[in-house]
């Protein structure tokens, strides 16, 4: 067996695999024999809270695919996060759409592994856990990550994506 198992990854995790080691980022991609396709299914596969799921939703804002990393925990207030983040209304984007701006599935899409970047806001809740996973190009393949690293590899800003709530702790 090879020591460097993204080899044996599907093709579209192996395509993140690579984004991420030309990141420098040092989670590697692994492929579970469980679902990670929900962040519930995802954290019972990994052994983790499920706010230490790192979602990666796809938005259509501005007539343009926008990636939304929010924490399994809670929903995107859409009309909020918009506001803070200065853009137009966001709308989910279509399984149609997800796919020709990630070449993803839902389910499965990375942050990384586009065919070109997208708009990103990495939800600040990310945050508060030490370390998250993110899925990797499929619904059941998965990389250790962090919400700073989540949103250097992104370009994207730290903002919060849910309700708006008069919490100030960190």
């Amino acid at each position: 067996m090879e020591s460097r198992e993204s080899k044996l990854l599907p093709v579209r995790s192996q395509h993140v695999a690579r984004a991420l080691a030309a990141a420098g980022v040092l989670g590697e991609v692994r492929e579970l024999s469980e679902s990670t396709r929900t962040a519930a299914e995802a954290a019972d596969a990994l052994g983790c809270d499920v706010g230490a799921i790192a979602n990666s939703l796809i938005f259509i804002s501005d007539d343009e695919p926008v990636l939304v990393m929010t924490s399994g925990r809670h929903k995107v207030d859409t009309a909020a996060l918009a506001a803070r983040w200065g853009r137009g209304k966001l709308r989910r984007a279509t399984a149609e759409q997800v796919r020709q701006a990630t070449g993803q599935a839902i389910g499965g899409v990375a942050p990384v592994g586009h065919p070109q970047p997208l708009p990103t806001v990495v939800d600040e809740a990310l945050a508060d856990y030490s370390q998250v996973w993110s899925a990797a190009g499929t619904p059941r393949t998965v990389f250790p990550t962090t919400a700073a690293e989540l949103e250097e590899l992104t370009g994207g800003r730290l903002l919060p994506v849910g309700p708006q709530q008069g919490t100030g702790s960190g």
